[in-house]
């Protein structure tokens, strides 16, 4: 069968190769691939700028989605059910947070992850899973189904926030998002299905992103800078773009006992100047909390497989801006201006 691979932390390895087909072990499904989401996290890993090196290739893609062939029995899974992989794997020591099912908070990161570290990716027209790690995704949704692995990340999100605000009494009622990516826009309609007031900032001036951000009947701000939302202080800010400046504008622009989740990933070696004593005076005066999310784990995909079955199918069909053939899969990683990028697997 055909494989999305590469050699970890080699840049120029990205390739479409014959490989074995895969044998389900005991408990395992085995899964046709249907389609492979592609994010920012590929991209390092097919520039080489990010990775785990070490070993042979490796087969790509984290973000899955396929259909049952074989389930064993006994278990919840029937073939013809779609479902999603979960990403990441407990630490085999286990660390306390690993050993009690929150993976996603891995202590000692001894952690493996589906096609980013130390395990084979969903990247292939084939694919076995243990059926303890898949999580099964309503059929009404179909290929769009892809979505859930990112949905999961926003569904922690959430829940840490909800968290953090039972701290006191807690009612937000505004939320600001940083940048109308996939992570961007997810995390807007998960706010709009809690019932916020939302706003999302980017730089598009026009286009898709604005339109998107209508369809939720939320309000869209161009700008690169939190200058364009014009003092607006919302009670929740999620950070989506990484950008070090706006992370710093962020931790100063909430309301009181405002919470700041970061969600994007930030480049090493760049300097940004900021005022650290006037952050810090904000931040404790104001009871504002600041904290950032990676991952997610069983429950976390549950939740987001349950907040896309609940949204509109048109609007999170306009999510997925490019649709690529598996024998296209390079395409997929050059960046450019799609929101989200889908290889289709399925022949």
């Amino acid at each position: 069968m055909r494989a999305i691979t590469l050699v970890p932390g080699k840049q120029g390895t990205l390739g479409l190769t014959e490989v074995p087909d895969p044998r389900p072990g005991p408990g395992e499904l085995l899964v046709q691939g249907l389609a492979l989401g592609v994010c920012g996290t590929d991209r390092e890993l097919v520039s080489g700028e990010y990775g785990f090196p070490g070993g042979g290739p490796m087969v790509l893609g984290h973000e899955s989605l396929g259909r049952v062939l074989q389930a064993p029995d006994g278990s919840a899974f029937s073939p013809g059910d779609l479902v999603v992989g979960v990403v990441r794997r407990p630490d085999p020591v286990p660390c306390g947070a690993c050993a009690r099912g929150e993976f996603d908070m891995c202590r000692n990161g001894e952690y493996t992850e589906r096609g980013i570290k130390g395990r084979d990716g969903y990247g292939s027209e084939r694919w076995t899973v243990e059926a303890g790690y898949a999580v099964r995704v309503d059929p009404a949704l179909g290929m769009l189904g892809v979505l859930v692995e990112p949905a999961s990340v926003l569904a922690k999100a959430w829940e840490h926030i909800e968290r953090i605000g039972s701290r006191a009494w807690f009612q937000p009622e505004r939320l600001l998002v940083t940048g109308a990516g996939p992570i961007g826009l997810l995390a807007a309609l998960m706010g709009r299905q809690r019932g916020l007031e939302v706003h999302v900032m980017d730089r598009a001036a026009s286009g898709l992103k604005p339109e998107l951000v209508a369809g939720l009947g939320a309000t869209y701000h161009q700008g690169g800078d939190l200058d364009a939302v014009g003092g607006y202080l919302p009670d929740l800010i999620i950070e989506a773009t990484g950008s070090g400046p706006l992370i710093f504008q962020a931790m100063l622009s909430t309301a009181s006992a405002g919470i700041v989740c970061l969600t994007g990933v930030s480049s090493a070696g760049r300097q940004v100047r900021a005022d650290a004593g006037l952050i810090n005076r904000d931040i404790v005066l104001e009871n504002d909390v600041v904290f950032g999310t990676v991952n997610a784990n069983l429950r976390h995909y549950r939740a987001a497989a349950t907040a896309l079955g609940e949204a509109d199918r048109s609007w999170l069909d306009a999510l997925i801006t490019r649709r690529l053939p598996m024998e296209e899969f390079g395409a997929a990683f050059d960046t450019g201006e799609h929101i989200k990028v889908v290889i289709t697997l399925e022949v």
